[in-house]
């Protein structure tokens, strides 16, 4: 998570097929006219917390990589 490696147990749970980490994964929200128009004139950049997921598994004998969204992520 956030290029950080993740052990299973200490960091996360396998539920079925599913992937449980016991905090919340955070998504920045959408932007507001004041926040673009900020960037837009190079006055403030956004730099809100946005959690992202990556996960290397073998399946059939083929490694594979999936990026998952916060909210693809759990409830």
């Amino acid at each position: 998570m956030n290029g950080v490696l993740q052990s299973e147990g200490a960091d996360y749970q396998v539920v079925g097929s599913s992937l449980v980490f016991p905090r919340p994964l955070a998504r920045e929200g959408k932007l507001g006219f004041w926040r673009w128009l900020s960037m837009l004139l190079g006055v403030a950049g956004t730099y809100r917390k946005h959690d992202a997921v990556t996960v290397a598994y073998t399946y059939e004998g083929r490694r594979l990589v999936a990026n998952l969204l916060a909210s693809d992520a759990g409830p």
